[in-house]
């Protein structure tokens, strides 16, 4: 068996790509754990609050404790990713840059993948890359266009290489044809196609070492701040293994903050924040949205393009192929992206739900590494020990805290009979947990100072009004969590553990010019 042979397991997407019986059994147990986990927690929770009530009352309160720790201690890593943030966003990094050598060298591929997107939003993105500061005669940029868009998305994609293909080095339009053997729809076998493309027709023929590009995966709708690719490149020459590395820059989703409805801007919002939070603790972090990759390594790993969640899976797919030695690099410097609205609220409500959704899918990426870990014995045990928690302890979190946070306090006045209401403890635990609760709003003040330090300017279309909506609309944060976060990713995880596999769904992106709250 030969060593492509060998690592057969880093293109599965699910249990029933396995041929051996043992094999599918082992991987069909590892989708089932993440679901198992959360809604055994919450069954758990009831029946400890029906049967023990005092000890699961004092339970309750020591979870509160907890939580009101963590947040405050996650809470100082986002003020910490704050302030980097905003000090990169002052640095000259295109002089800061000059300073290394070999900078002129390195090559920028940007992927624009896209399907029935209006030509607005695909054009802003453009303007956005070609306003920076970064030399635009090391930038290639490739509009990924999709087959089942083909008439609309072709057109889109020529009138735009019409307008800008000077601007850049080489501006290539991939059209991705449908139903190629062992991808799905979706984003990553896009960016997949895409990037073969571009190594096809451009940086083999004019012989550009791949060791000197970086591949900028972008959303759509990503717009890059003028300093991005000079401080991505500095990261880049900073990095002694650069092929092992992967860059990660932070995401806001300013483009339409203004005009979005309020869950949506908290939900966004409350994106940002996860990822500054994680930029200060890379080693439990991912790829998300619009990282950065070597050129040579993507070569070597191929880009995933049968699942749902590429920007988190090809981060598991290269930590797997380079056996533990691949890791994140937090660049602390922001992206602006769209937060979820459509035309209608309740259509924006659903759309919101489905995203959440569908970045909650990445639950697939436990029995993906699980079952990796299992057949790439080089990997310490402790490495593949503490990984494996981080992302099985995140996605527990995701689907369970933010509805036990809410619920805990009352379960046992519920369930624990009138024996334990009885109890001066069952007077006072909801006041408990309501003063820790109360506590915890330190993180929330801090995460809305944050909020509207980084709001663009406003349009003159919106009211002055908006600023107050958005400081008040925090007070909405517990709800926005339970309904955008916990059900979405419990939806998710009730799929995997069911095996109804889920296919890819793109948040549909609007051109608006104004709406009211």
């Amino acid at each position: 068996m030969n060593s492509e042979n060998n690592l057969y397991f880093l293109s599965l997407s699910k249990a029933p790509d396995l041929k051996d019986k043992k094999e599918r059994i082992i991987y069909r147990s590892f989708e089932i754990l993440p679901g198992l986990l959360s809604l055994g927690t919450i069954l758990l929770a009831i029946l400890c609050s029906k049967f023990w009530p005092i000890f699961f009352a004092i339970f309750v309160v020591i979870f509160d404790i907890f939580w009101l720790i963590r947040i405050l201690y996650l809470s100082l890593h986002q003020l910490s990713s704050f302030f980097k943030m905003r000090k990169n966003l002052k640095t000259n990094w295109l002089e800061k840059l000059k300073e290394k050598e070999g900078w002129e060298n390195i090559y920028h591929l940007v992927v624009l993948p896209f399907f029935k997107e209006e030509k607005e939003i695909i054009e802003a993105s453009i303007k956005a890359i070609e306003g920076c500061v970064y030399p635009k005669e090391k930038i290639i940029l490739v509009l990924g266009v999709e087959e089942r868009a083909k008439e609309k998305g072709l057109k889109i994609a020529q009138e735009l290489k019409s307008k800008y293909e000077k601007e850049f080095f080489k501006f290539l339009i991939s059209l991705h044809p449908k139903d190629l053997p062992g991808e799905i729809a979706g984003k990553g076998s896009n960016v997949a196609f895409a990037i073969k493309l571009a190594e096809r027709e451009i940086i083999e023929p004019l012989k550009i070492p791949k060791e000197n590009v970086l591949v900028s995966n972008f959303d759509i709708d990503t717009r890059p701040y003028p300093d991005y690719f000079s401080c991505l490149t500095f990261y880049f020459l900073s990095q002694k293994e650069r092929e092992k590395t992967a860059f990660q820059p932070i995401p806001l989703y300013n483009n339409n903050i203004w005009l979005a409805p309020m869950f949506s801007r908290i939900v966004a919002s409350s994106a940002t924040f996860w990822q500054m939070m994680q930029q200060e603790r890379p080693e439990m972090a991912t790829t998300f949205s619009s990282h950065a990759i070597c050129l040579k390594t993507l070569s070597e790993v191929e880009y995933p393009k049968n699942v749902v969640s590429d920007d988190s899976r090809i981060f598991w797919k290269a930590f797997l192929f380079y056996k533990g030695n691949f890791k994140i690099v937090p660049i602390f410097y922001p992206v602006s992206m769209d937060a979820v609205l459509a035309k209608g609220f309740l259509k924006t409500v659903i759309n919101q739900y489905k995203q959440q959704r569908r970045w909650a899918w990445g639950c697939g990426d436990i029995p993906f590494l699980l079952f990796g870990f299992l057949k790439v014995k080089e990997i310490p045990f402790f490495t593949k020990l503490k990984k494996a928690f981080f992302a099985i302890e995140g996605f527990w979190s995701w689907a369970t805290c933010a509805l036990l946070l809410a619920i805990l306090g009352w379960l046992p006045l519920i369930f624990g009979g009138q024996t334990f209401n009885a109890t001066i403890f069952a007077y006072n635990l909801p006041r408990i947990t309501q003063l820790l609760m109360t506590f915890a709003m330190v993180g929330l003040l801090i995460g809305g100072a944050i909020s509207f330090t980084i709001l663009p300017p406003k349009p003159k279309s919106v009211s002055s009004l908006k600023y107050f909506i958005f400081v008040f609309q925090w007070i909405f944060l517990p709800l926005t969590l339970i309904i955008f976060g916990s059900f979405p990713a419990l939806d998710a995880q009730i799929h995997l553990m069911v095996g109804k596999y889920m296919g890819f769904w793109p948040t549909e992106k609007i051109v608006l010019k104004e709406k009211n709250e």
